[in-house]
């Protein structure tokens, strides 16, 4: 519904993504009136191009790879091709039951949805159509969008983003991977799974690059094992259409040819012509600054998720927006701590992490104030049973807490919840060893350990 020019809000929120409608739910909870203001559909990039629809891709590709491998565990089945219409179909309809029931969750709470491109016209109005909204307080929250390079022209056929992959009829013979974060890496991942030749370009000198350092080499470990091909250390220079595909030229000189390039060299912020600058936010390369309670240069001006610089995660965007309403509200949150965020790339195998990498434990406290034990899930029964491999790599203080957990397995993703209370809650190894983990469970591996490097190792060598 719409209100009138002149209408006051106490909070106007510009963006309906993870950040965004986090707020106007936390916000109204809290008694407050809020106006969410969405170009284009409530949950904004997560739910309808990213978080959701990769991840309903990848569970086809697992699905695929089971299917391919099955008689390893005794189940005879043929994999007699990917249907991408009925991928397609799948993945939409995950998405489809979670926009209803977020438009559901919008619609009870009372908050006024104001449909149109909305732009910053005063440090405390927000103008949509014509129609100006007030707030007391203003949040922004307009998300990011797929990058590409300078003179890298996306043409959504033989050259796309993410956006184009994610709706692809057909599964592509070929592909060259621009960007081995982890955009590229899940992409790969999927369609390798999926049948097609798989190469990453990364200009860095690993896959995701982010990580620790050991997550990244089992990971190009697992790669190699799965045929899927990477080139890092290698910057691209150029593009040229052939008559099956693309010719791609790498730093050095060499070619890769393949059906398609996927450009996934990261997500700019969603902040150009929306009046921001113009009304005095402190910006840096399109990226809105804030302190650390998510306040900006300007009086009762707030934001949130990914055009705050840092992780572009929905699920910090989505804290964060609960930070936000709780701060307007006068209920003084507890600042958030950006390393204790969890991390998840989703391919196969998936990397999970929270806290510091070792090298940079090592540079904050000084490398022999730091140490480290990686628990290979080779001595954990459930990773057995599913056939994986990887490990729980713990980093920690000599005589305190971990300050990072690293994971490289299947399903490690679902362990990283357990590993951000570790270290969220500052745990020293011995507190964690006392926890019972049921068996048999990948958690087992968190247990296991911390209890080696409590000093008392069972089914690990100390």
């Amino acid at each position: 519904m719409s209100e009138p020019n002149g209408a006051t809000f106490d909070v106007v929120i510009l963006g309906g993504g993870s950040g965004g409608y986090a707020t106007a739910l936390r916000a109204v909870q809290l008694g407050l009136s809020v106006a969410l203001i969405e170009k284009g559909k409530l949950g904004g990039t997560c739910l309808h191009n990213g978080c959701i629809p990769t991840k309903a891709l990848l569970h086809a590709a697992e699905i695929a790879d089971q299917t391919r491998e099955s008689e390893q565990f005794g189940v005879k089945a043929e994999l007699v091709g990917i249907d991408m219409a009925g991928v397609n179909s799948y993945k939409d309809g995950v998405i489809s039951r979670l926009y209803k029931g977020l438009q559901g969750m919008i619609k009870g709470a009372k908050i006024t949805l104001v449909e149109g491109a909305g732009k910053l016209v005063a440090p405390n109005t927000v103008e949509v159509d014509g129609t100006r909204y007030t707030g007391r307080n203003v949040v922004l929250a307009t998300g990011s969008y797929s990058r590409s390079l300078p003179g890298l022209e996306v043409d959504g056929e033989r050259v796309i983003t993410s956006d184009h992959a994610l709706t692809l009829d057909r599964v592509p013979a070929s592909a060259i991977v621009l960007g081995g974060g982890v955009i590229g890496v899940e992409f790969a991942s999927v369609w390798r799974s999926f049948g097609a030749d798989v190469t990453i370009v990364e200009a860095l000198p690993r896959l995701i690059a982010a990580e620790d350092e050991e997550s990244s080499k089992a990971l190009e470990r697992a790669f190699r094992k799965r045929k899927i091909g990477f080139k890092t250390g290698k910057p691209f220079e150029k593009v040229e259409r052939t008559e099956t595909g693309v010719k791609v030229t790498i730093a050095g000189g060499e070619t890769l040819e393949a059906e398609l390039l996927l450009v996934a060299v990261g997500r700019g912020p969603n902040t150009a012509n929306l009046g921001y600058e113009e009304q005095g936010v402190k910006m840096d390369r399109g990226f809105v600054l804030t302190d650390e309670r998510l306040r900006t240069n300007v009086p009762n001006v707030f934001a949130v998720g990914d055009i705050v610089p840092g992780l572009q995660l929905a699920h910090r965007g989505f804290q964060q927006g609960i930070f936000v309403a709780e701060e307007i509200a006068g209920l003084n949150p507890t600042v958030i701590d950006e390393l204790g965020i969890p991390r998840v790339t989703y391919s196969d195998p998936e990397v999970a992490s929270v806290g510091l990498t070792e090298a940079k434990a090592k540079e904050q406290y000084g490398a022999d104030k730091i140490k480290t034990y990686n628990y290979n899930l080779g001595g954990n029964g459930k990773s057995q049973i599913l056939k994986t491999a990887g490990f729980v790599k713990l980093v920690r203080v000599e005589e305190g807490p971990v300050v990072g957990i690293h994971m490289v397995g299947a399903r490690v993703g679902e362990l990283v919840s357990e590993a951000q209370l570790i270290y969220n809650w500052e745990a020293y190894p011995a507190e964690v060893a006392q926890l019972v983990h049921a068996h048999p469970t990948q958690g087992e591996a968190l247990g296991e350990a911390h209890l080696a490097l409590a000093g008392k190792p069972l089914h690990a060598h100390a």
